[in-house]
């Protein structure tokens, strides 16, 4: 923001109102964060034959296996929905969407965090308007949108499939993050992306920062790198390029997030888990922990808004109170 900039009738806006302004914001983001609830729809749609349906399968069961064995999300905060349904699951139809959708409606608050994930084919359609092929009547780009208007909470929509492009524009909304497979809508092939985004949810080498847990921004700049490198591998031209958008403009000219946006501060891995055992005080100590960690990467990402002496004034005082919290920590367990 230009320090200069008037606002109101001859009103100026200082430098330090203006860091002000987006310190505040910066750690309203963080406690959203640490009172957030974690939830998830995975939608495996129509397979098409049985070449997809195991490659789809065995990416939808390995985020499965990530969200509950690693990441510790209980069994009634992931909906599963599938072309061919299994206990736990239930068939992926438009109809079985909308009620997934519904229940999400009822379970969500405004400081939550969603995932919605669609595995399998897409199609791009009239007016660059996409659909992803579900079992029966498909649902488009827009549709998914409506369904999504009544959802509270901070939604990671990723579409993984060919011709999905059009839904980065389609779902862009403020404090939303979208993620597309593709990003024009030329490109509707067979696509690679749902390997490395999954992949990098749990991988320590997509952690860029070293904080111990991958945002969606590290999962998308790492998937990104692996398709690019899937195809110099095999010698041929990329048919897809992922995007990401998380301004609400639908990316219609950059595709990478800039650093500090909200796909940087939104991770799937919960924030932090209290052990069974902990005692309330432990407990308390766990959660200023995680408190002091989030408003420590919120000031790293703010650092080139802040004179230097004032960022190192505010970074010291917080290691230095991590430091004491974690002997309180250390004590107690």
């Amino acid at each position: 923001m230009d320090a200069s900039k008037t606002v109101g009738p001859a009103v100026t806006a200082p430098r330090g109102f203006c860091i002000g302004l987006l310190g505040l914001t910066l750690l309203a983001l963080a406690a959203q964060a640490d009172a957030s609830d974690r939830y998830a729809l995975i939608v495996t749609g129509a397979a098409g034959g049985s070449q997809f349906a195991q490659r789809y399968d065995a990416w939808r069961d390995k985020l499965l296996s990530l969200l509950r064995d690693q990441f510790g999300y209980p069994a009634d905060d992931i909906q599963v929905l599938s072309d061919s349904p299994s206990p736990g699951t239930r068939r992926s139809t438009r109809e079985s969407v909308r009620t997934s959708l519904d229940q999400l409606r009822q379970q969500t608050k405004a400081d939550d965090v969603v995932l919605v994930i669609l595995i399998g084919h897409g199609s791009t359609g009239e007016g660059e308007d996409s659909k992803f092929n579900l079992v029966g009547p498909d649902l488009s780009a827009r549709e998914w949108a409506e369904l999504l208007k009544p959802v509270a909470g901070r939604i990671v929509f990723v579409d993984t499939t060919g011709g999905s492009f059009p839904f980065l524009k389609a779902l862009a909304a403020p404090g939303r993050v979208v993620l597309t497979a593709t990003d024009s809508p030329g490109q509707v092939f067979e696509t690679v992306f749902p390997e490395y985004f999954i992949r990098a949810l749990g991988e320590p080498a997509a952690d860029a920062d070293k904080n111990q847990k991958v945002s969606i921004q590290e999962a998308f700049d790492y998937a990104s790198s692996g398709v690019k490198g899937w195809f110099a591998e095999k010698g041929q031209v990329a048919t897809e390029r992922p995007a990401l958008d998380d301004s609400s403009r639908g990316a219609n000219e950059e595709f990478l997030a800039r650093p500090g946006s909200l796909s940087s501060i939104t991770y799937l891995q919960p924030d932090v888990r209290i052990p069974p055992t902990a005692d309330a005080e432990l407990a308390g100590l766990l959660r200023r922990r995680a408190e002091l960690e989030t408003t420590v990467e919120r000031l790293r990402l703010n650092k080139p808004n802040l004179p230097q002496e004032q960022y190192e004034r505010e970074l010291e005082s917080l290691l230095l109170e991590m430091a004491r919290v974690d002997r309180q920590i250390r004590s107690r367990s």
